[in-house]
């Protein structure tokens, strides 16, 4: 099966942003995402920045092509200064993690259209938990070969993502003990969790034809791996992330993954080969970040040595600083280091928690309050 991908000749980045909608009251999810798009995309300048997903308690704010981290957050906020006004006046709220820590999932209503309707028909218990919200990152490539090969390098640096990002410890009223309960319950679903790391284009092509003809997808965009390429738009799509509640954990996220796959693709193009994990190590990295979160000790190398995250966390940023000058995001990518020091929104929630004495609603009244406190 032929696949064409579209290259990009400039390494841009496009965010897709899930926040959940919550009553401002009993603080569980409304689902009344038709409600706030008839309000807010008649006041945005451009109502594509606005889309549905699976639930009607979810909305997702999108960027245009942005060449900088700086520029992607601009569209960003301006999206938001609408959409939060609109949520104002029908008494809604976004919520940012990658849970919501005591909703229902039999309560939620499915969002019309055949192909959500297909995938709930197909996939049953499973498809109707997925009560879960991310952050995608898309970043253009401007070669069909190296896709696959910086792919496959880049899940060397998944724990990093899945750590910095975890923000769903708290799943239908109870903590779960993991850091990302979102990691583990989005990959129950067929063709979702990690890619199989191909070493060529045509490796790719081959299994998606495979899917379409035992019935598995009908089409690509069916394939939901935590990574995956998005060949009509020319990127490598980034899906690992948890939900995010701040603009500055969104920022330094959205710098880690560009200055990533920017500089892999430099490597492969000067003819470097990339480093790559066995698959094994892949999944136990996936694991531990999704259980221990930042405290999660990684599997390095092939040859399987080991170190506390946080560590190979602040030699990744050092070696990614003369990326991030050429991308224009030096204060972005060095604020990734922040996020450890404050606590990841994961140990935010849980201190909100032991403070209120297990009250869930002020988990939902903090993660809210950190948006709504940058929106101003």
């Amino acid at each position: 099966m032929r696949i064409d991908f579209h290259p990009s000749a400039e390494p841009t980045i496009g965010v897709e942003w899930e926040l959940a909608l919550v009553d401002r009251q009993t603080r569980d999810l409304r689902n009344d995402a038709a409600h706030l798009f008839a309000r807010a995309k008649a006041r945005l300048p451009d109502p594509g920045r606005l889309h549905k997903e699976l639930l009607k308690n979810t909305v997702e704010v999108v960027t245009g092509v942005c060449a900088t981290v700086d520029e992607a957050m601009t569209d960003l906020r301006r999206t938001l200064e609408v959409v939060v006004p609109a949520g104002d006046e029908l008494g809604i709220d976004l919520f940012g993690a990658g849970t919501h820590p005591f909703a229902s999932w039999t309560v939620q209503q499915l969002t019309e259209g055949h192909r959500y309707a297909e995938l709930i028909n197909r996939t049953q218990w499973w498809g109707r938990q997925m009560l879960i919200w991310g952050v995608h990152v898309h970043v253009g490539m401007p070669e069909r070969s190296r896709v696959m090969p910086v792919l496959s390098s880049l899940l060397n640096h998944y724990p990093h993502l899945q750590a910095l990002s975890a923000s769903s410890p708290i799943w239908a009223g109870h903590d779960t003990g993991y850091a990302s309960n979102r990691a583990l319950m989005f990959q129950q679903l067929p063709t979702a969790g990690l890619p199989f790391q191909f070493a060529e284009w045509s490796e790719f092509e081959a299994y998606v034809g495979d899917q379409v003809t035992t019935g598995v997808i009908d089409e690509l965009t069916e394939v939901r791996w935590d990574v995956r390429p998005a060949p009509h738009l020319g990127t490598l799509e980034n899906r690992i992330c948890d939900g995010v509640s701040t603009f500055a954990d969104l920022s330094a996220l959205v710098a880690l993954m560009h200055c990533l796959v920017v500089d892999l693709d430099a490597r492969a193009a000067a003819g470097e080969e990339l480093p790559v994990l066995p698959p094994w190590h892949v999944q136990e990295n996936k694991w531990r970040a999704a259980r221990y979160g930042l405290e999660a000790i990684i599997i390095l190398d092939a040859e399987s040595h080991e170190a506390l995250l946080t560590d190979d966390l602040t030699r990744l940023v050092e070696r990614l600083a003369p990326v991030a000058e050429r991308l224009g995001c030096a204060a972005e990518l060095a604020s990734v280091l922040d996020i450890p020091a404050r606590g990841a929104s994961y140990q935010r929630q849980r201190e909100v928690a032991a403070r209120a004495d297990g009250d869930l609603v002020a988990v939902v009244d903090a993660v809210v309050q950190e948006l709504r406190a940058e929106l101003g």
